[in-house]
């Protein structure tokens, strides 16, 4: 890793929907920008360990974590468990996508659910900082 490019050194990130695509692209930066990366994935464990392999690989520090962000419960274990073993979080990233499958007739319900997940995500990381 690129020493130069060390601006989050010593942080910790936790990044939803991280085992592929767009999160699995952010988690690398953040890795090699320095942070320590916690990969969540629902259920794509290969996919969270092969970006933790290359996080590693290039001399990151990453660790996958199974959480299913629409279940509250999970949330808060997976930032329970990135602050026992980093001591913090810093840098969380909800990028964990579902594109439901109620269709525009329930879009309300879709929309409740996102936010749902936005507020656990918000409150299980200032728990985690408490």
């Amino acid at each position: 890793m690129d020493t130069n490019f060390q601006k989050l050194s010593g942080k910790v990130a936790i990044v939803t929907g991280a085992s592929k695509g767009i999160g699995a692209g952010i988690a690398k930066r953040l890795a090699h920008e320095g942070a320590t990366v916690v990969i969540n994935h629902s259920s794509s464990r290969a996919g969270a360990d092969k970006v933790v392999d290359e996080i590693t690989k290039a001399r990151g520090k990453a660790v996958a974590v199974q959480a299913d962000v629409a279940n509250k419960a999970d949330v808060e274990r997976m930032f329970f468990e990135a602050k026992k073993a980093n001591g913090r979080v810093d840098i969380p990233v909800n990028n964990a996508g579902n594109a439901g499958d109620a269709g525009t007739a329930d879009l309300f319900t879709e929309v409740s659910r996102g936010i749902d997940k936005q507020l656990w995500m918000i409150e299980a990381h200032l728990q985690a900082n408490e």
